[in-house]
């Protein structure tokens, strides 16, 4: 059984967001998913000249009619977008690639950019997770071990991270004792299984907290089952979680999409321009498509405008050695951390939880890596690859009683916005933005990303995981 990884999971997906028709892109491709039939524009003149090319260009082009052409969200709102819907996303093929086409006229006569899909994003970055959770014994350490540094509430760094929220039983973590936040929702199903993605925001606390003790984390619910929220919702959503605290030191993000272009996301302009105009830090991940083609937000910080404001961040694998298989990369990544294998607190701390593979492991690395990377390793059968493929073979079930093992820059991202602010606690430095640089302009080690050599960042009780390499065929 070969798996369909970006297949199965937009089928989870769109399980997900009943109501709400997706299709893969760009024409079809796996490169992200969106919304059938509805384009974004800014709020006001650019949404009108949309609205108006459509209906003055769009008549005689197949499943695109004027009638179809109306605002399917309001037009004032704080993130700064409306939602036009451009055809019935029920009527076949999808329509909304022609219309971007026909658009470029209009956007070229206006000299900037009119209109995007409305793009779906998503926790597990590019919608096709790096690896799923594996148990890790409960009397080991986690990986980065916690720093031994004091904890002073006079003078934490505070960090959001977004994501999803915190599990019931967080706080049986030591390390997670004072983290706050949103409760995960719905944590298991009818039959007591653990959903997918269930535990990511505390594992990104864990990981957290022990490479930057001298934190004040909160952790916002703001992603959904299955991670997923439509662009037009997240810039929202990005509001409300740092309205209900203030702007942080440090927003700790692991997600994202690809949008074939260089431009960024409609959907998140006003609220990346609020950020420039703060003091805040965005720390976001790469994504794991194994693919240069920018990913947002975190290719934001490759704009000279958002340079400062935001560090996009690339895995490293077990070794520390070399890029992960599955990490992007490319100019727009700023730095790399380790991101294979890393472990933090789950769930099952106080009553193990079972959990069974969404994904199956692959025979050889989907990459095209030689080493025994996260694509194969350990080895399971998935429901989702054995609903599109059936082998017979019965998915594979195991227990989380505390801590796992996981893999992504999903991971990566909050090790760097911990070595942020422990250098921000170390220096006695206020600007995480200041403190950004400084580490920056201070960093001697690198790691092998496709035959480069780039920036690299290891966190002082961070264990290399031995990496091995199989032996070539005799």
């Amino acid at each position: 059984m070969a798996p369909q990884r970006f297949r199965e999971q937009f089928d989870h997906i769109q399980r997900s967001m009943p109501g709400i028709p997706l299709a893969m892109g760009p024409d079809d491709t796996e490169e992200f998913l969106y919304e059938k039939g509805v384009v974004l524009a800014r709020d006001g003149e650019e949404a009108r000249l949309v609205e108006d090319a459509v209906r003055r260009h769009f008549t005689d082009t197949q499943g695109l009619v004027p009638d179809h052409v109306r605002r399917a969200a309001p037009q004032t709102n704080r993130t700064g977008v409306t939602r036009i819907q451009v055809a019935r996303p029920d009527q076949g093929e999808d329509v909304v690639p022609h219309a971007l086409r026909a658009l470029r006229e209009a956007e070229g006569r206006q000299g900037r950019r009119l209109v995007s899909r409305n793009h779906v994003v998503h926790i597990a970055v590019n919608a096709c997770p790096g690896d799923e959770p594996v148990p890790a014994p409960r009397s080991g350490p986690p990986n980065p071990a916690p720093d031994e540094g004091p904890y002073d509430p006079d003078t934490a760094v505070g960090v959001l991270v977004v994501d999803t929220g915190l599990v019931h039983d967080h706080a049986s973590y030591p390390l997670l004792a004072h983290t706050t936040g949103d409760p995960q929702t719905s944590e298991t199903d009818a039959d007591g299984v653990l959903r997918q993605y269930v535990g990511h925001g505390t594992f990104i606390a864990g990981v957290l907290a022990a490479v930057a003790p001298n934190t004040d984390i909160t952790v916002r619910g703001t992603l959904s089952d299955a991670g997923a929220v439509l662009e037009s919702e997240f810039g929202a959503k990005l509001f409300e979680a740092v309205d209900e605290g203030g702007w942080p030191d440090i927003i700790s993000l692991s997600a994202g999409t690809p949008t074939g272009g260089t431009e960024g996301l409609i959907g998140l302009d006003a609220f990346m321009r609020e950020l420039r105009d703060q003091r805040t830090l965005l720390v976001a991940a790469a994504g794991n498509n194994a693919a240069d083609t920018p990913f947002w937000p975190a290719a934001y910080a490759s704009l000279p405008e958002y340079e400062d404001s935001v560090l996009s961040v690339g895995a490293l694998r077990g070794d520390g050695e070399s890029g992960a298989c599955f990490s992007n990369h490319g100019s727009w990544v700023r730095v790399y951390a380790p991101g294979e294998r890393l472990t933090s607190a789950l769930t099952g701390f106080a009553t193990p939880v079972p959990y069974v593979y969404q994904h199956s492991t692959y025979d050889a690395c989907r990459f095209g890596f030689d080493y025994a990377c996260t694509c194969r390793s350990p080895r399971h059968i998935g429901v989702l690859s054995e609903a599109s493929e059936s082998t017979g073979a019965k998915p594979d079930q195991v227990m989380f009683d505390g801590l796992a093992q996981w893999s992504g820059t999903s991971f990566a991202t909050p090790v760097v916005a911990a070595l942020v602010a422990a250098h921000m606690t170390a220096h006695k430095e206020r600007d995480p933005r200041a403190a950004r640089a400084q580490l920056l302009a201070s960093l001697t080690e690198t790691a092998d990303v496709r035959g480069a050599q780039a920036p690299a960042l290891r966190p002082p009780t961070w264990r290399p995981v031995p990496v091995m390499i199989p032996e070539p065929p005799a």
